[in-house]
Order: C-alpha cells, then structure tokens, then sequence
C-alpha cells in the first residue's frame, strides 16, 4: 500500500523555523519526485516546492523562495520540508505528494498520486 506519513508542524511566533517531514511507506519514496502543497484556511490547495526525483533540481513558488528548503532526509525514504522567517501568511496545511507513475516533479495537484496526511503549521504572536 503506497502511503505517505508526515510529521513537524505546530504553532510558532513569526521568524522561527520548522522542518516538516515526509516518510514513505510500502515503497522507496528515494526514488520518486517529491512536492509540498499548503491549504490555507478558505482557499485552495497550492503549490510550495517540489525535488528532483535524481534530487538535481529544486523548485520553489515566489511566495516562499529563498525563507524554504527542500531536500532529502539523512533517513532513508524521507523528505524534509524547512520552513524558515515563518510569516503569518505561512499559516496552513501542508501536504506532501508524489507519484509513483511519474518521476516529474509538476505544479499542479492533478499530477499527485498520492498525498501525505497534512500537518498544520500555524504562525502566530
């Protein structure tokens, strides 16, 4: 059964950091191109980052370029999401994907296979 699991998360002030964590199982997510989404409150879900599937390219939406970072976990089968200079508009639930019929990393949710849970990440004083 392909199933992502997601951990990190939580409430912070603005200017901290978080690292979300996404784990496959049932299969080797090492393989595979892995993105992040967000949900905020009342909106639909969009695109954050997403890594290479040989994790030679990294991707990133404006809004979050430069303060995120995604790569590879020193666990086997893992993907990590760093959240940093968290901002109020940050505030959301991320979601982890991939797709196990396609190694392309891709924008769109209509290319997701398979999400993780989702993992709320609130910013605020």
């Amino acid at each position: 059964q392909v199933q992502l699991v997601q951990s990190g998360g939580g409430l912070v002030q603005p200017g901290v950091y978080l690292t979300l964590i996404c784990a496959s199982s049932g299969f080797a997510l090492d393989v595979y191109a892995v993105g992040w989404f967000l949900q905020a409150p009342g909106k639909e879900r969009e695109w954050v980052s997403c890594l290479s599937e040989n994790n030679d390219n990294t991707v990133y939406a404006h809004s979050v370029k430069g303060r995120f970072t995604i790569a590879r976990g020193t666990v086997k089968n893992t993907v990590f999401l760093r959240l940093n200079d968290l901002r109020s508009e940050d505030t959301a639930v991320y979601f982890c994907e991939t797709n196990i019929s396609d190694y392309l990393c891709s924008p769109s949710s209509n290319d997701v296979g398979s999400w993780g849970q989702g993992t709320h990440v609130t910013v605020s004083t």
